[in-house]
């Protein structure tokens, strides 16, 4: 079972093939000038500023997982098509293990170690990760952009030692993301239900810049439960932009069908 939740967990994971640039990010800078005073609304507009356009993205990854005293370490391939599908494929020594495919109406995915496969909606891998998800936060997420969409509701906004951060509480969940001060890149996303006992994160150490927009280097991601601390670190070796992309899945005969359960 462990092994199915890590594979949601990371998805929970004409052609353009720019040579991918490291971007540096740097710190609120003190002593702002008046004229240049930020606030949460100028922060969103300039986060969204940054240019983030794709009609498919293809990423090979190495991929670890960590919980209490078990970890894996595999390789991961991602592809997405934009607000349509994603399909990861994880790998052990270039063979495929499993496969997840995500749509915007369910999840699906089969391991082979166990012979078993899933398939239902978003509401056991949000009770998992301790935050409500769906397509869009999910595509979200691996792209480095805030899980929510920041212009529809209302944040506050403090200057931290290192970033700009903008929270809100609203129904018992508390939400957090932090911006770094020159391209308002994203740097952290927080998700906290204090009363349940259990949060979510995730980490963004460095972007890489291309022709068709900025991405994530690295994503860090950490589930907090009662349970435990799961942590999962997904590295970007390569991304690939507007390529024609196949999304091949289907369960092999003899698979046990499984139902996850909080």
């Amino acid at each position: 079972m462990k092994k199915g939740l890590f594979i949601l967990a990371i998805i929970f994971l004409s052609s353009c093939k720019s040579k991918a640039v490291f971007l540096e990010t740097k710190t609120p800078a003190s002593g702002i000038n008046e004229e240049n005073v930020l606030t949460s609304e100028k922060i969103i507009q300039n986060h969204y500023n940054n240019k983030n356009d794709f009609s498919t993205l293809y990423i090979r990854a190495s991929a670890k997982y960590k919980h209490e005293d078990d970890s894996q370490s595999v390789s991961a391939e991602i592809k997405i098509k934009k607000d349509e599908k994603i399909l990861v494929s994880i790998r052990v020594l270039g063979i495929t293990v499993a496969k997840a495919l995500i749509t915007p109406n369910e999840v699906k995915y089969y391991e082979k170690i166990n012979g078993n496969y899933f398939e239902g909606n978003y509401e056991a891998l949000s009770q998992w990760l301790g935050t409500d998800l769906d397509f869009n936060k999910i595509q979200n997420m691996l792209i480095g952009k805030p899980i929510d969409d920041l212009t529809k509701e209302n944040y506050s906004f403090v200057e931290t030692d290192k970033f700009f951060k903008l929270y809100a509480v609203k129904d018992k969940t508390e939400k957090s993301f932090f911006f770094e001060a020159e391209h308002f890149l994203l740097k952290k996303q927080e998700i906290s239900q204090p009363e349940k006992g259990r949060s979510f994160e995730v980490n963004y150490p460095n972007f890489l810049n291309f022709a068709s927009g900025i991405f994530p280097g690295i994503l860090t991601i950490n589930a907090f439960q009662k349970k435990g601390k799961t942590t999962i670190i997904v590295d970007y070796n390569s991304i690939t932009l507007n390529e024609d992309l196949s999304f091949p899945y289907s369960v092999p005969d003899g698979y046990d069908r499984i139902y996850i359960k909080d």
